[in-house]
Parts: C-alpha cells; sequence; structure tokens
C-alpha cells in the first residue's frame, strides 16, 4: 500500500520535469535562437517560380469523356500542370476546385464530335482549357497545362 503513494510522487516528479524541459525548450526557441541571414517569411510567387520548386499537380486524374457524334467515341486524358506548393493559398484554392476542373473538361470535351476534336488539335485543346481554369481561380493562374494522356477514340 505504501508504494502508491511514492509511485504517483515519482510521476507528479516526471510531469512537472517534462513540463519545464519544454516551457525551457520554447523559450529558447524564440528569444536566443537566431534566425538565418536568407530566410524570408514571405517570399512573392515570382520568388518561388524562379528558384524552380515547382511540382506538377495531378489532382483532376484520369478522364473518360463520351463524345457527341452518333455513336459515341471517347476521350481519354489526364491532365497536369506546374504548382508551387509554398504558395499555400493557391495550392488549397486547387485543391478546392479538382470537382470544378473535372466539370470543365467534361463538359468542353463532350460538347465536341471526335472529328471536330481531331481538327482543334491538341494544343488547341489544351489553350481552351487553360483559358476556362484561369477564369475561375482568383488567387493565382496556371501557367502551361500537360496532357500526359490523349486518345480519342472513335
Amino acid at each position: 500500500m505504501q508504494t502508491l503513494p511514492f509511485l504517483y510522487r515519482g510521476l507528479m516528479v516526471c510531469l512537472i520535469v517534462l513540463v519545464l524541459i519544454i516551457i525551457g525548450g520554447t523559450i529558447y526557441g524564440v528569444f536566443f535562437h537566431a534566425i538565418p541571414p536568407d530566410h524570408k517569411p514571405n517570399k512573392p510567387t515570382d520568388d518561388l517560380r524562379v528558384s524552380g520548386q515547382g511540382q506538377t499537380f495531378t489532382g483532376i486524374g484520369r478522364l473518360r469523356v463520351s463524345t457527341t457524334d452518333p455513336q459515341p467515341g471517347m476521350v481519354i486524358l489526364f491532365v497536369s500542370f506546374t504548382f508551387y506548393p509554398e504558395d499555400k493559398a493557391f495550392s488549397e484554392e486547387l485543391a478546392l476546385r479538382i470537382r470544378d476542373f473535372r466539370d470543365i473538361i467534361t463538359d468542353y470535351i463532350g460538347s465536341f464530335s471526335a472529328d471536330e476534336l481531331h481538327r482543334q488539335g491538341e494544343e488547341g485543346i489544351k489553350a481552351e482549357l487553360l483559358r476556362r481554369f484561369n477564369s475561375i481561380l482568383r488567387l493565382g493562374q496556371i501557367e502551361i497545362l500537360y496532357f500526359s494522356d490523349f486518345l480519342i477514340v472513335g
């Protein structure tokens, strides 16, 4: 029976020591830790582009869209583009707009026949999709779209 109060006291001492270590580390980090000279807290987006730290946004995924032909064909495409994850607000907007991007692709591609899509060509389709994507974005713009898959069947 005597060991329980001793155990509780030991645990309480350990808890107090941990709290003191956490508080001490926080105070040291805030007041005594030097900020590196090259640290810029709010880099503008242009600096991010220059640094070449872009990543590929592939959140839209592979889409299969039916054409307007009497015997509907199928367009299979995978759209991606470069974005800068350091721009948190724009990255969040892109994540929230994935369904909108898919709807734009489906509505645009699905409004043409396979022959009309062939006549427009891949570059024409990319240009129009890019224009439509950028028209709904408020916190940044997409510079270039890439199709890693683009197949018109039918």
